[in-house]
């Protein structure tokens, strides 16, 4: 390596049933040099990605219209993909096994949220 290569981009699948807060979050990443997968609203869509995509961290929303989605986080960490929530609940409203996943509360500065994903990178 000559120094001057630039790494694979990050691959971060977007799990997100607001299509405007998704669009944020998606261009956000893009504009940080990240390989969006998705965004998607539904935990059967983001499971359909899963298998077809490699990647290397997730943004979720914790409720979808009403489905939680915590068993994609369980798929997410099986895979050893690392996770961070966006999401209106309040920290404290999340439950203690999840609690050591980052949380972004809504509405949140989408530049800051793309800024730290790169450091979540899995090795």
């Amino acid at each position: 390596m000559t120094g001057q290569e630039r790494p694979d981009p990050l691959r971060v699948l977007v799990v997100e049933d607001e299509y405007f807060i998704a669009d944020d979050i998606s261009r956000a990443l893009i504009r940080h040099g990240a390989e969006v997968i998705g965004p998607v609203p539904t935990l059967q869509e983001a499971r359909t990605l899963m298998v077809s995509h490699s990647i290397d961290l997730a943004v979720l929303d914790i409720n979808l219209r009403g489905e939680l989605v915590y068993p994609l986080v369980a798929e997410l960490s099986r895979r050893g993909v690392p996770v961070v929530f966006a999401t209106g609940y309040d920290t404290a409203a999340i439950p203690a096994d999840y609690g050591a996943i980052p949380a972004w509360s809504k509405p949140f500065d989408y530049n800051a949220l793309a800024d730290v994903l790169p450091g979540l990178r899995r090795a």
